[in-house]
Order: C-alpha cells, then structure tokens, then sequence
C-alpha cells in the first residue's frame, strides 16, 4: 500500500468515527428524553415502577440529555419526572452530592458560572477533527515535513553544534 492508500483509508476511518459519534449522542439524548416521558406518564397513570430507580441513576438519566443544568434545575426534573425525594432530608444537598459525586469520576463536567449559578454537564468523550482538505495541502506543500517523510535510516545526520566554550564561575 502507498501513502495515499494510508491517507484515504485514514481519513474514512476518522470520518465513520466521527459519524458513530454523533449517532451515538443522538440516541443518548432520545433515551434521556424517553426515559423522562416513562417516568412521567407512569406517575400521571399512578404506576409504581417495579424496578425502584436510584437518586443516581434518575440524575444520570437526566443529565443524558447532554444540556447543561445547575443543580436546583436538576431537583426540578426529578420531581417533574415523578422520582420521589420525600426520603430526604434536604433533597437539593442530595442532588449536589450526587452531581459532585458524578463529576468526580468523570461522568459529568463541571461548567463555571456566576456564584451560585455553577452548571453540569454530561462528560462526552472527544471526538477527532478530520483534517480539511486546505490544511492537508500545507501540509504536502510544507518542504520539513516532505523533508520528514522521505528520510531513511541511510541518510547522513544533520550537522552538529559547533561547542560552546564553558562559562566562568563567578
């Protein structure tokens, strides 16, 4: 295989990655929204889920929508969804312990506000940048880096330093 040949399957590897990226945030963010409708359909119904959803997994779950929230907006959709914050004490405390909790290992980043107004959002890995076709052609037309490409073990090493003469001690 040539260089081109290395190029071309590069830049298609990087290009269906970025695309199963985005695909992969588009179906985050639908399973957030259709797990907050269940929740909220099922209160409305009088249900009782049968599977009882931990304060974490119901932050985790709204924080999949990939929107910024502060944490007081975070308690406002628990209890929009229905999730019952009756078992604590100071539900907000809680909210906050789970968000410093989450931001901790990495699920969450932490987004710097006003006072008061700090907001978290769901950490989502980084998605490589295609090199565009201009920045490609500086890089071909670029004499080091062809000078870089086409170097061999045979050739002869750059020139060296001439030395330095040693500095006095004072």
């Amino acid at each position: 295989m040539t260089q081109d040949d290395y190029r071309r399957a590069l830049e298609s590897a990087t290009r269906e990655y970025e695309e199963l990226g985005a695909k992969r945030n588009a179906i985050d963010k639908r399973l957030a929204e259709l797990g907050q409708t269940i929740g909220t359909l099922s209160r409305l119904l009088g249900y009782t889920p049968t599977v009882p959803l931990g304060l974490t997994d119901a932050v985790r779950m709204i924080m999949r929508g990939g929107v910024p929230m502060t944490p007081v907006e975070v308690r406002d959709r628990l209890h929009a969804i229905g999730f019952d914050v009756a078992k604590y004490a100071n539900d907000l405390a809680a909210v906050h312990t789970i968000l410093k909790r989450l931001n901790g290992s990495g699920e969450l980043r932490f987004v710097p506000r006003a006072p008061g107004k700090h907001q978290y959002t769901l950490n989502r890995p980084c998605t490589p940048v295609v090199l565009g076709p201009d920045i490609l052609r500086y890089m071909r037309e670029n004499r080091h880096e062809q000078e870089a490409a086409s170097a061999t073990d045979d050739d002869p090493p750059p020139p060296s330093r001439p030395a330095t003469r040693p500095r006095r001690a004072r």
